[in-house]
């Protein structure tokens, strides 16, 4: 099944599905609704402590990616045992996809069912990404994972820039057609929640598994199914634990990447309810920047795949760093609509470069036959980051009063990570990775 032609146009498909929910959703329409309408101006007040919407926000991104943190590598352990990737991809995307769509019921002052249900969402398209991500191994070469992995993320850019295109225009064109900006970004994130849904069908249909289910241990055979398989989850995740020991290099790669996706993640949640609340520009000029980032991501991503064949994966990824840094110095010091695009345009660029080259180069180096057990473990280390990376910010906003601090406190995430990145020997977790095979 290595590179078949057929299974990889399924596989970015779900790239082009569900980046039209994180690009519409996540990142651009309900962080500028939930700061401009949802919550009042002012904030609320918990337990005699008045909170923002973008602490507010920062922590419930956090939440959801604290809940998927706890059960991302039993997931993973035991996708790899019942041979049940697809099952559980298709589950978390279409329970991710139903709780977006109730989004568009929530309006003025539903602060908590916002939360949960974009909880919810968050928990369902994170989880779907885990097996999603196991898929790589068992349909491209260790040759052209590099290209496939920047094409899905080319793909995603594609798809989620142009359902985010067509909700800007409801936007754009609501008063003409007698739709409030409130009811125009409802209707766009109903529209991406429904893109992510439909498009998957896509993916359900060519994606196969290429691995049997195992046979289940006798001691295991007198409980449920689903506690059977949670059980052995338990204990695979231990073995992997143990197995992840023997794996130095893989173990610094991710020590690494779960310091350096900080500063993206955060970036990519944050970004537009920074400009919003903090820099107090526009919707339109918000909207309008992350549609460039979209197309200009996918150029990154080809772009960066296609560096990483003449100068390795590595050191390509190196580079993308050494940029990030330079992007939130320069958004510390950020005044006009003008430098926001200016941002944009480098934020694109290595956006889907290091994305697609961290995603490759880890599927490189892992077992092939245990790729979701140990996507599990990525999705840890993604997921943790994920974690901390909006709490960081949530807090520095907090306790000193402007998110400008926030955003030049993510150049230690990008430099620490750079760092551990130099001491990574692919050669040596590429072999140790053979030899368990």
């Amino acid at each position: 099944m290595l590179n078949d032609k057929k299974q990889i146009f399924g596989w970015v498909m779900y790239d082009w599905a569900n980046s039209a929910y994180v690009t519409t959703v996540t990142v651009a329409l309900l962080p500028a609704y939930f700061a401009g309408a949802i919550v009042p101006e002012g904030g609320i007040t918990i337990g005699g402590t008045t909170y923002s919407a973008t602490v507010l926000w920062g922590l419930t991104i956090s939440f959801s990616s604290f809940f998927v943190f706890i059960f991302a590598p039993i997931l993973g352990a035991i996708s790899d045992f019942s041979a049940a990737k697809k099952k559980f991809l298709m589950t978390f995307c279409y329970t991710g996809s139903a709780a977006a769509c109730l989004l568009f019921f929530c309006g003025p002052g539903d602060i908590w069912p916002t939360i949960i249900l974009f909880s919810i969402a968050q928990i369902g398209f994170v989880g779907a990404n885990i097996f999603y991500d196991a898929f790589l191994p068992e349909i491209a070469s260790e040759d052209k994972m590099d290209w496939v992995s920047g094409l899905g993320f080319a793909c995603g850019y594609v798809g989620g820039g142009l359902q985010f295109a067509l909700a800007l225009a409801l936007i754009a064109l609501g008063d003409k057609i007698g739709i409030s900006p409130g009811m125009a970004a409802r209707i766009g994130i109903l529209m991406a929640a429904l893109w992510w849904g439909g498009f998957s069908i896509i993916s359900l249909f060519y994606l196969k598994e290429t691995k049997n289910s195992e046979t289940l241990p006798p001691e295991y055979r007198h409980l449920p199914q689903w506690l059977a398989f949670i059980r052995v989850g338990i204990v695979r995740l231990v073995v992997t634990m143990r197995k992840a020991g023997r794996f130095r290099q893989l173990l610094l790669f991710l020590v690494a990447y779960m310091i350096y996706t900080n500063g993206i993640q955060t970036v990519i949640s944050m970004a537009t309810i920074f400009g919003k609340e903090e820099l107090k520009f526009s919707n339109t000029v918000l909207m309008l920047a992350l549609l460039m980032i979209q197309f200009i991501g996918m150029i990154g991503a080809l772009g960066f795949s296609k560096l990483a064949e003449l100068i390795s994966a590595k050191n390509a990824l190196i580079i993308t760093l050494i940029v990030w840094s330079f992007v939130v110095i320069y958004a510390y010091f950020m005044q006009s609509p003008s430098e926001y695009f200016i941002m944009s345009v480098f934020v694109g660029l290595v956006l889907g470069g290091a994305q697609s080259l961290s995603r490759s180069l880890y599927g490189a180096i892992i077992p092939a036959q245990a790729a979701a057990e140990f996507y599990g473990f990525y999705s840890v280390f993604n997921k943790g980051s994920a974690i901390l990376g909006p709490l960081a910010f949530a807090l520095i906003r907090q306790f000193t009063g402007t998110a400008r601090n926030s955003i030049l406190g993510l150049i230690v995430f990008f430099i620490l990570g750079l760092i551990l990145l130099l001491f990574v020997d692919v050669n040596q977790a590429k072999a140790t990775a053979r030899g368990e095979s």
